[in-house]
């Protein structure tokens, strides 16, 4: 399932994508336009800048930007980023793979390979959908207060 930390990720990044890429937006209006508690979202930025995702700029005029183009920046790897392994299930994960305490065979368990398809079919979109293609999503767009 998706965090509220993961879906206002993605919600910043998608007002962040909208915005002018050569002037830093504030932290307020990120959180206003993305709909975000500014608090949370704070934390949530530093944690993508530190990915490399934003890049800031400190005092008056500061703020977030992309620091690198939104079609580069894919919406699992974002997810990856705040939430962690996209895999329902530990069992299930190719990053953090952890087998399940009562389980004696985790190579012919029904669950694990069923979780393991759902999590490959989720990669299949998120890997492949880039943030500037979420924000022209038309829900997001008005979300994000765009016209």
């Amino acid at each position: 399932m998706l965090t509220q930390k993961a879906k206002y990720a993605l919600r910043a990044l998608a007002v962040l994508t909208e915005a002018d890429s050569r002037v830093p937006l504030p932290i307020h209006e990120i959180a206003d336009r993305a709909h975000a508690p500014q608090k949370f979202l704070e934390s949530i930025l530093l944690e993508l800048r530190r990915h490399g995702v934003l890049a800031s700029t400190r005092g008056k005029a500061g703020g977030y930007m992309l620091a690198r183009p939104a079609r580069e920046v894919r919406v699992g790897d974002v997810i990856r980023m705040v939430d962690g392994p996209l895999a329902p299930i530990p069992c299930a994960s190719l990053t953090a793979y952890r087998p399940c305490a009562d389980c004696p065979d985790p190579d012919t368990c029904s669950i694990r390979l069923v979780m393991r398809q759902v999590r490959d079919a989720m990669a299949a979109i998120l890997d492949n959908t880039s943030i500037a293609e979420l924000a022209e999503q038309p829900a997001l767009t008005e979300l994000s207060g765009a016209a």
